[in-house]
């Protein structure tokens, strides 16, 4: 209603300019010999496709070009009889400036200064965005194509950009972020279109837990990062957006083919390998794809399709758990921890456009992708290949797409159609065995805190995730007031989300290292009959936005922008608490004393006391002063609220906890003694115990009985972030070359993530024993005919200050070179590590004081560099980080009933160090058929990169004299060659 209401209110003339999410815009000045043109004729060719936006200018001469595809453009001005035609080239969410004039002499303007059409002379001139508040940067389709790198993932190339880091776990699955803020917090923007996860924490679908890409490569042309300071057109997010544009076909018919190969015969050993205490695994990769693209109808209508694989099996290394050797393991175990088992990976991507010009001012597109992928993960470290999880996911992401260009405003709108699951299972459906140790300082304690040493047997992840919807969204851009650009928008989605999970699936049965002849106790899934097995929630999204870009003068822009978005998620606020439940709760006596620090009533929902979140407004508000007004140093900033989204998994603890409620049965044992009743949860042990169908039928004479349950506030909040910056672009020549740099401070304040912390209480009603501060939980106080229970609340922050400095030269078909330096330094703070959404050792966090945040390095340095010679590309990528800081716990200062986290950071000067090569030669065989062969060597010196230490700090006067141990686990890969070949047509 919003954009119509604009539409139709506003009608004043004189464009200005703004950047579509991923269209970009072309503006300027037509000028002649006696000044500023008015009613010049402008228009804008894609030489690949043929499609023509065409403006007059007011009458102060200016003009605007919006909703351009990202591509080559011949620009054409005709004025007062006079004209000129050049070609320029603009980048994907570009806003750039291009004044043009019909008269003089030829010669060429330096990249970035605001140009006259009349002085560029090469071919295709890339045009510049220096003066937008935001933090972003640009990752070309050449650097995507050129730099090295193993995987295939587009958004591996994002970590060039200061602020973001791409990491790749010990499994092999990736993840991006930004500052302290956790996968989740970002969101990616294909073509306009979010695809953010509503269900799992990756941030978007495919990259939770997945060594596949979310993605074809073959299919991304161009992208931007923005770290912060966002407009108001971007939604469901907290820390960095990702905007890519997809390829298109042209008037040509193109087509390629690649295939890529590495294997164990081209990597180096790992430093177990090479000590000889496993033997070398086996390791393929294997990587191959294709695309088409040409015409259906010249100039009208076009095609592009990609197809690409990844075959991967990979090494995984048996280490067990708390620093244990293999020889110090019982016997029957040693042979089976000196295996190296390999994980296989299978995905298959597709993606296909056609794109539809019926006239100048209209655009149609209609794009689809498809993911499929299979693998066995969750095996290596302490986990044997038995113990593993089957995973399997899969994606159908639909778009149509229509565009309408008038004089002074322009139109895009979208329909969406999405369908993502994701699908663990156990590779193995026979009891769980999990051999244990006592935690370091707790040998002699009876029921000692326990640590994982190996687990073999029938794994326990089940689950049955996903999301399917349709969606609808229209930005309506309308530029005809005189120095202002408003935006406005909306979008609207239903979209029906599914969450289950069985954990464990099998029987899981513990045993302590020191007595393995009988279980101490047994962990399995009962199922209630009261709830189903699957949660589903039939969601609905709404968001609106109102931007104006205000070109106060040639200096000053401000960006001003409001957004507001409300999500409706029917399982959270129609949810009833079980009345047994309930009636457990009240009669209590552990909780309903005034020694205790929360009322559990805010928990109890009636299906009428929880409503959605309706304060998501969000201020968006930046600035740049063009010191010169010519673009060439320009000062930047803003400050702005992001609201992300309560993930739907957490949403859904409280039913499906309660479906498949976890039991715990303990076993009178040598070292873990327990009194046998006839109605508790300590048994002697049993043979036959090891029927899951006897422990299903213990569960059943018990409802309830020893199970957890989730209960969530009833007032939860959306988490979101407040982000403010402040610096400088500047545009230069040096060496004959132009430059640009930015310097950028950086503060993000990220709040309300959810926590689950523990509501069992001591019979006074107090969390800690008396003198105690940390940890000693209530955990043997359990909730009458159930067991431990959690609370769900708004409690996680991260506070992020950072230094973001870039320095690059843009690769040029001219000078055959480009290369770009990015360094970040981050104070990285968190109140909960590593983001965790539990917590066990505090009632909750309103004492717990902010640490430094794990997984970030305080000093990252990037550097990237493309050299084209001889029919052959050189590219290097050289990556430079600090140690990030590890989990700890300090109970030396104030001794073990007062211990307090105190994350450990290893004292080497560098952390992470890489240094990747790729060269690629290529030959031109006649009738534009060009052969090619390249190969990637990664971690070229084959530096080691470990990754896990002894944290352990000791206890009052005894300290650990191992602390900072380093062990063999390290980083992947070891030096590895990979080998690739293709054409191209």
């Amino acid at each position: 209603m919003l954009a119509c209401a604009l539409a139709s209110c506003l009608a004043m003339a004189a464009p200005a300019a703004l950047a579509q999410s991923t269209a970009a815009t072309i503006r300027g000045v037509v000028s002649g010999n006696a000044g500023p043109s008015a009613n010049a004729s402008v228009s804008a060719t894609n030489l690949a496709s043929g499609l023509v936006r065409k403006v007059q200018t007011g009458s102060d001469g200016n003009y605007t070009l919006a909703g351009l595809p990202p591509g080559n453009y011949r620009i054409d001005v005709d004025a007062d009889g006079q004209t000129n035609t050049r070609n320029v080239t603009v980048a994907v969410g570009q806003s750039a400036t291009l004044n043009l004039s019909t008269g003089g002499v030829a010669e060429t303007a330096p990249a970035g200064e605001a140009t006259d059409l009349d002085k560029v002379t090469v071919t295709s001139t890339a045009l510049v965005e220096n003066k937008t508040s935001e933090i972003a940067t640009y990752v070309s389709n050449k650097q995507i194509a050129a730099l090295p790198q193993g995987s295939r993932n587009f958004l591996a190339f994002a970590d060039i950009v200061p602020g973001v880091q791409f990491t790749t776990g010990t499994e092999g699955s990736t993840k991006l972020r930004s500052g302290a803020q956790l996968s989740n917090g970002i969101n990616v923007y294909v073509d306009g279109v979010g695809q953010k996860d509503y269900v799992l924490k990756g941030g978007i679908t495919g990259q939770d837990s997945s060594r596949g890409n979310p993605f074809p490569q073959l299919g991304i042309a161009e992208y931007k990062v923005i770290t912060s300071n966002y407009k108001a057109e971007y939604d469901q997010l907290s820390s960095a957006a990702i905007t890519a544009v997809t390829k298109s076909g042209g008037n040509d018919f193109h087509g390629s083919f690649f295939w890529d190969y590495t294997s164990d015969q081209w990597a180096s050993k790992t430093p177990r390998e090479e000590k000889g205490e496993v033997p070398k695994a086996q390791q393929k990769e294997e990587q191959y794809g294709a695309s088409f693209s040409g015409p259906l109808i010249q100039d009208k209508l076009h095609f592009f399709v990609t197809y690409e694989a990844k075959e991967y099996s990979s090494p995984r290394t048996i280490i067990p758990g708390r620093n244990y050797r293999i020889d110090q393991l019982p016997a029957q175990f040693q042979e089976m921890t000196r295996q190296s088992p390999s994980a296989p990976f299978k995905e298959d991507l597709y993606f296909g456009k056609i794109d539809w010009t019926p006239g100048d001012n209209h655009l149609v597109e209609f794009t689809a992708k498809y993911r499929k992928e299979d693998e066995l993960t969750g095996i290596g470290g302490a986990r044997l290949p038995e113990y593993g999880t089957l995973k399997a996911g899969e994606e159908t992401r639909l778009d149509l797409r229509y565009q309408y260009s008038a004089e002074n405003w322009l139109n895009d709108a979208h329909l969406t159609f999405e369908d993502v699951s994701f699908g663990p299972r156990p590779a193995t459906l026979l009891n769980g065995y999990q051999l244990r140790v006592p935690k370091q300082g707790q040998e002699a304690r009876n029921n000692p805190d326990m640590e994982e040493v190996l687990f073999f047997g029938g794994g326990g992840d089940f689950q049955d995730k996903g999301q399917k919807g349709y969606g609808l969204q229209n930005d309506f851009t309308w530029s005809g007031w005189t120095g202002h650009t408003v935006k406005a928008g909306f979008k609207y989605k239903v979209v029906d989300i599914n969450a289950m999970e069985k954990q464990p699936y099998s029987p899981q049965f513990r045993y302590d290292i020191r007595d393995f002849a009988t279980p101490y106790e047994v962990v399995f899934s009962g199922t209630a009959g009261d709830f189903p097995p699957e949660v589903k929630s039939r969601n609905k999204q709404f968001g609106i936005y109102l931007q104006d870009d205000w070109e106060v003068n040639e200096h000053l822009t401000l960006n001003l922008g409001l957004r507001w978005d409300y999500e409706q998620t029917p399982s959270y606020e129609d949810y009833r608490t079980p009345a047994n439940l309930v009636a457990a709760l009240r009669g209590w006596s552990n909780i309903n004393n005034a020694n205790v620090d929360y009322d559990y009533n805010d928990y109890i929902s009636n299906g009428n006391n929880r409503k959605a979140f309706k304060d998501g407004w969000q201020p968006r508000l930046g600035f740049s002063y063009d010191l010169n007004g010519d673009e060439r140093h320009v000062i930047f900033g803003g400050a702005g609220r992001s609201y992300n989204r309560n993930q739907f998994d957490y949403l859904s603890y409280e039913r499906y906890r309660l479906a498949f409620q976890q039991v715990t049965y303990q076993f009178n044992s040598p070292n873990h003694s327990c009194t046998v009743t006839p109605n508790g949860n300590c048994f002697n042990f049993d043979p036959s115990f090891f029927d899951p169908e006897t422990l299903a039928a213990l569960s059943r004479q018990r409802p309830n009985a020893g199970s957890e349950v989730f209960l969530l506030n009833n007032d939860l909040k959306t988490p979101y972030s407040d982000q403010f910056s402040l610096g400088m672009r500047n545009a230069f020549e040096l060496f004959g070359q132009e430059w640009n740099s930015s310097a950028t401070a950086v503060y993000v304040h990220s709040k309300d993530g959810i926590l689950f912390s523990l509501g069992n209480r001591r019979p006074d009603g107090t969390f800690f024993p008396p003198g105690v501060s940390f940890g000693s939980a209530p955990f043997g106080d359990t909730l009458p005919g159930f067991g431990k229970f959690f609370l769900g609340n708004n409690a996680v922050e991260t506070k992020t200050k950072q230094l973001l400095l870039s320095l690059e030269k843009p690769f040029t078909q001219e000078s055959g070179w480009g290369v770009s330096f990015a360094y970040t330094f981050t104070d990285a703070k968190e109140n909960r590590n590593n983001s965790d959404i539990f917590t066990f050792d505090y009632p909750n966090l309103d004492r717990v004081g902010f640490t430094r945040a794990l997984g970030i390095s305080r000093h990252r340095f990037v550097a990237t560099g493309i050299m084209d010679f001889y029919g052959m590309t050189l590219s290097g990528k050289l990556t430079l980080a600090s140690p990030e800081a590890e989990e700890s716990t300090n109970c030396v200062v104030y001794g073990s009933n007062a211990c307090f986290f105190d994350p450990y950071t290893p004292d080497d000067t560098i952390g992470f160090k890489q240094f990747d090569l790729a060269l690629q030669k290529e030959w031109d065989t006649g009738a534009g058929f060009k052969l090619w062969a390249r190969g990637d060597v990664l971690n070229v010196f084959n530096w080691r990169n470990y990754i896990d230490y002894d944290t352990y700090r000791g206890v009052v006067g005894a300290p650990n004299p191992k602390l900072g141990e380093r062990r063999d686990n390290i980083a992947l890969p070891t030096r590895m060659f990979k080998l690739s070949m293709g054409f191209n047509w």
